[in-house]
């Protein structure tokens, strides 16, 4: 039996996600490192706010808790100070982590809180609408932006470097050979770690913006044929026919990696183990 499938809540399945929806993809990759690296998820804690990546946490059999939308961050720094030998995993949307969130992930990226915050960015409010997002392209269309986004997107790898974040990366859904190694070197960092993952909403970012099935959505996100590594800097993804800019050239992989005091360790609070490195 695939050792990850002992770590999900059989009595959740089957879950919520559309047919073709990138989460999926992410939530395995995320259940494979985790069996990889514990036999048992006890000293593993999983939070999440509101949306369809915030309900991954619910199937899968670590410590959960399931937070107010926005808020995710909030309850994880309040977790990893009472519980520091926990291993503290934050599951957010860009709507929940970015929109209404986003005050809450520049400040647990000030404060260097040790822990892993995973953000599934599909460019939408997928669960409550399809409502436009911060991370939405230009011209793109949603159920808020009938006549085209004209808003330009926002770089959350970007906000949390210069908000203080001490390992920041980005993957693709389309590689989940990446997307593995990534997260595990953000849960081996010690310190706040960002991994923005890309991933694609079929039910209504698709059918607004006329962009085909999950697989086409899968394809779409690189046109390179060529061997790709952790270090890789530009990762392109592909342009559709009719012009609409879909996420144009983005750079992939480790973005920024420093060492500084984390939180925990500022307070020295008893039982805190730092990371190894």
């Amino acid at each position: 039996m695939n050792p990850g499938k002992a770590l999900l809540r059989q009595d959740m399945m089957p879950h919520i996600l559309c047919p073709g929806c990138g989460h999926g993809i992410v939530m395995s990759a995320l259940v494979r490192v985790l069996a990889k690296r514990y036999a048992s998820l006890d000293q593993v804690a999983l939070v999440a706010g509101i949306g369809c990546s915030s309900r991954v946490v619910g199937y899968i059999d670590a410590n959960t808790l399931h937070t107010t939308h926005g808020r995710a961050l909030s309850f994880a720094t309040g977790l990893k100070l009472a519980r520091p030998e926990l291993t503290v995993i934050v599951v957010t949307g860009d709507g929940d982590g970015l929109g209404i969130g986003g005050n809450h992930l520049i400040h647990a990226a000030r404060r260097n809180v040790d822990l892993t915050c995973i953000l599934f960015n599909n460019e939408t409010y997928g669960m409550t609408g399809g409502q436009l997002a911060p991370t939405t392209v230009t011209q793109a269309f949603t159920t808020t932006t009938p006549y085209g986004n004209h808003e330009s997107a926002f770089d959350a790898t970007a906000l949390v470097t210069a908000a203080g974040a001490t390992f920041v990366a980005r993957a693709q859904a389309y590689r989940p050979d990446l997307l593995e190694g990534l997260i595990e070197q953000a849960l081996d960092h010690r310190g706040f770690s960002f991994l923005d993952v890309l991933t694609d909403c079929t039910e209504y970012f698709s059918r607004k913006n006329q962009l085909g099935a999950g697989s086409d959505l899968l394809f779409s996100q690189t046109r390179s044929d060529t061997e790709i590594s952790l270090d890789l800097t530009e990762w392109p993804r592909l342009q559709e026919p009719d012009g609409f800019p879909v996420r144009n050239l983005m750079p992939m992989g480790v973005l920024h990696e420093s060492n500084r005091p984390t939180l925990e360790e500022v307070m020295e609070l008893p039982g805190y183990r730092p990371k190894e490195g």
